[in-house]
């Protein structure tokens, strides 16, 4: 979510760190360490080799989307808030997002009705009422697994690694399907961003090991948790999406990894200090 207009601005010191930080987005490559959280034992599926889209398995015509609204937070009285486009979001999605009509945002940001938003564009959104996570759902038999990931950053957003991945060779930019902020560069704290490649249901490009690029959603949290801890926010929103998406493909619970508890992996993502029993109890409590 982009700062309400008034509200306090990052601090300095993070943002001189970006230039830095772009060039670190991603999981540190060390070897695995040990984890509070039991072993998993999934057999590896078999990667292929097409990079083409993954098409939805029985689906014919229009996919029907499910939408499950997430609601993130709400304001006593209407605010206008500055919004940046981050990549695949249409006004559509921020009309859900702020609940607000479509025709006020085009109005007030002087933009005729259907006209395109690009990535990076800031956006009037005028007296929003709310903030929701919009998590959508679509019919695909591939997604057998569910991949955490940190950032091992301390900031982040979608645009910035989207660029930033796209800058590394990443086809299609940002490798994850979804990626939940910490509040900083001007994100909401536990919002969830959803990438292109969950918008075309395309398979990622986040864990090679496995061929979990192939079946496995990849969901990256900001932060580095070798040194620190997601936000409970950030917990809460992962608990969620990881609920939804479960419930919606059948993932069994022994199919939700870390990066590095993926047979082959060479890396400590998402963290040696990860809380796994805090997301356990999230998801036993839902």
């Amino acid at each position: 979510m982009s700062s309400f207009v008034g509200s306090r601005a990052c601090p300095a010191t993070l943002l001189i760190g970006i230039l830095v930080a772009a060039a670190l987005w991603g999981c540190a490559s060390h070897q695995p360490l040990a984890s509070s959280k039991p072993s998993p034992t999934p057999t590896p599926p078999s990667p292929t080799s097409s990079s083409t889209p993954t098409p939805p398995l029985g689906v014919s015509g229009p996919q029907r989307i499910q939408v499950i609204q997430e609601p993130l937070a709400s304001q006593n009285k209407p605010r206008t808030v500055i919004h940046e486009v981050a990549p695949m979001e249409t006004v559509w999605r921020l009309s859900k997002m702020y609940g607000v009509s479509m025709e006020s945002i085009y109005r007030a940001n002087r933009l005729k009705p259907g006209a395109p938003i690009v990535i990076g564009q800031k956006l009037i959104i005028p007296n929003a009422t709310q903030f929701q996570n919009i998590i959508p759902l679509y019919p695909n038999g591939c997604w057998r697994y569910i991949v955490v990931h940190h950032t091992a950053t301390d900031i982040g957003k979608a645009t910035l690694i989207h660029s930033s991945h796209q800058n590394r060779g990443f086809w299609n930019g940002l490798g994850y399907h979804f990626l939940i902020d910490n509040g900083t560069l001007g994100k909401g704290d536990g919002q969830i961003e959803v990438s292109p490649r969950w918008i075309k249901q395309q398979k990622g490009a986040h864990c090679v090991a496995g061929g979990m690029n192939d079946v496995g959603i990849g969901v990256a949290l900001v932060g580095n948790f070798n040194e620190g801890l997601p936000t409970p926010k950030q917990m809460q929103s992962l608990a969620r999406l990881i609920r939804e998406l479960t419930h919606y493909y059948r993932i069994p619970p022994k199919n939700i990894l870390g990066h590095g508890d993926v047979p082959g992996a060479n890396t400590d993502c998402p963290g040696k200090r990860f809380p796994w029993g805090e997301l356990q109890r999230l998801l036993s409590s839902g």
